[in-house]
């Protein structure tokens, strides 16, 4: 993977036929078991490639290019995902898919092959006492000075926060 963030619940695909450059939410229907970047393990479901059909929250990304309506407009698309490429191969889940990356393309009915890209990921950072006691003091204090970064990991450490 080198290098390449998961693709989860909640990130943001585009497609390059959209006449408004507007996104829309990729919603995970295929499992329930595996999550990323998601300490309670509730909303952050891995993508996979078993990902199809109408696959997101809308499933429409406004007006179509490829869809004129004869008067000078375009007519709305409508989503309907074929099939991915470019994902991770060496690992299947259990709904037999492939993991998505964010360099995952999606083909759709009407845009053919790899007209759909991920405009966003959909992790979030989540602070996490691990993340806090491995933060460097001196950098931290530099960027953050209202917070003592040494101060908050002692705090961590005699009175279990966060």
């Amino acid at each position: 993977m080198s290098g390449k963030v998961v693709v989860v619940q909640g990130a943001k695909l585009k497609c390059k036929f959209n006449v408004e450059q507007n996104t829309d939410v990729l919603k995970v229907k295929t499992h329930d078991k595996h999550f990323a970047n998601d300490k309670n393990s509730e909303s952050k479901l891995i993508g996979t490639t078993k990902e199809t059909g109408q696959t997101l929250e809308k499933n429409t990304f406004g007006k179509c290019k490829l869809k004129p309506d004869g008067k000078g407009d375009y007519l709305p698309c409508q989503t309907v995902i074929t099939e991915w490429t470019e994902y991770y191969e060496n690992i299947t889940l259990s709904n037999q898919g492939k993991i998505l990356i964010e360099t995952s393309k999606a083909g759709c009915s009407t845009g053919g092959a790899e007209c759909i890209s991920v405009a966003h990921h959909g992790q979030i950072i989540e602070i996490s006492k691990k993340s806090v006691m491995n933060a460097s003091v001196l950098l931290h204090n530099q960027i953050n000075p209202l917070i003592d970064m040494r101060e908050l990991q002692n705090a961590i450490v005699d009175d279990d926060i966060l």
